[in-house]
């Protein structure tokens, strides 16, 4: 399949799911015992730091890697034998679809750019596989709810990489200072992040290196020409493959506020912002931008900038939880 049909192919597959929703049923009681057969679609350095940790923590078998990088695929095998029990290296594939179809997987990894998370999801699901899914789950609402849908229909365990949740300090910061009533009640939150995540680089466009699968990884993206700023590493840079720094840090920081303050979904959302200052490189997401997220009893409020000091060297990112004690 060239990308021009796999395009085209890929709104029927979306809208398939959609429409096949339906409530989830039951499943059976997880058997902390059994072996579990895993594969990785993007082992690159996210995807390894997801792997290696399952592997630390639970009893998996890698069995597969896909990337459209041949380097980095290799890479991953070499260091994936190295740590798992049996010193096997997994099977390697360059299209995760011949890697589902050969099949043998009890849980799949998607630790590509966003704009490759729903198809994988959605044919991981369809396969039978459980899906440990990178944050954020897709590039819009529409594929959201697909990869729901699908989750549905086919029965299956869907986790999503907001692993702030399993931060030990943060944790404690919940039970021992918020639900223990030290703030008071909660009336306002700020949440930020002033990482340079944009770049004044302007590389010129070149071919793609023989390693990489170029058409691949555009894949439903809109094509460009490739330019090395793309990958590895900084394809986050770009709204094509993203949803910028909202979709990459805000997601992290507004699902640690919702968990610890138990808040349900918001009532609406607003955001503003644009490329104010660093308007000089390649990149094409916002350098500035704030998002509000209203709830019932208070406001979550992001802010980011890539320009300039942050207020606290230390602290990149932060949340301010504002109570009345």
């Amino acid at each position: 399949m060239n990308r021009r049909s796999f395009v085209q192919a890929a709104p029927a597959l979306l809208a398939l799911n959609r429409a096949s929703a339906h409530a989830p049923v039951p499943s059976p009681p997880y058997d902390r015992e059994k072996l579990r057969r895993v594969g990785v679609i993007g082992p690159g350095w996210y995807g390894k730091c997801d792997l290696f940790r399952l592997i630390q923590v639970a009893n998996v078998e890698v069995v597969s890697l896909c990337d459209v990088d041949q380097r980095m695929l290799e890479q991953a095998a070499e260091l994936t034998a190295q740590r798992q029990r049996s010193k096997k290296k997994p099977r390697l594939y360059r299209d995760y679809r011949q890697m589902l179809k050969d099949g043998g997987l009890d849980i799949v990894l998607i630790d590509t750019p966003d704009h490759w998370h729903a198809l994988p999801a959605i044919e991981a699901l369809r396969a039978g596989c459980h899906l440990y899914l990178q944050k954020p789950i897709s590039v819009d609402v529409v594929e959201g709810q697909a990869i729901l849908a699908a989750a549905r229909k086919y029965n299956r365990v869907v986790q999503v990489g907001t692993q702030r949740r399993s931060t030990p300090h943060l944790i404690e910061a919940r039970d021992e200072i918020i639900r223990a009533g030290r703030l008071g009640r909660i009336g306002h939150v700020e949440i930020c992040c002033y990482y340079p995540m944009r770049s004044r680089e302007t590389p010129p466009d070149t071919q793609p290196p023989a390693w990489l699968d170029y058409e691949m990884w555009v894949g439903p993206a809109p094509m460009r020409p490739y330019n090395p700023m793309l990958h590895p590493g900084r394809w986050r840079q770009f709204m094509e493959y993203s949803n910028g720094i909202v979709g990459d840090m805000c997601i992290h920081m507004y699902d640690m506020v919702r968990w610890m303050l138990d808040l349900g979904w918001p009532k609406s959302v607003s955001s503003s912002g644009g490329i104010y200052v660093t308007k000089d490189g390649k990149d094409n997401i916002s350098d500035t931008q704030t998002a509000i997220f209203r709830h019932d009893d208070l406001d979550v409020v992001w802010t980011h900038r890539t320009w300039g000091p942050p207020p606290d060297p230390n602290y990149t990112w932060a949340a301010f939880f504002s109570g009345e004690n």
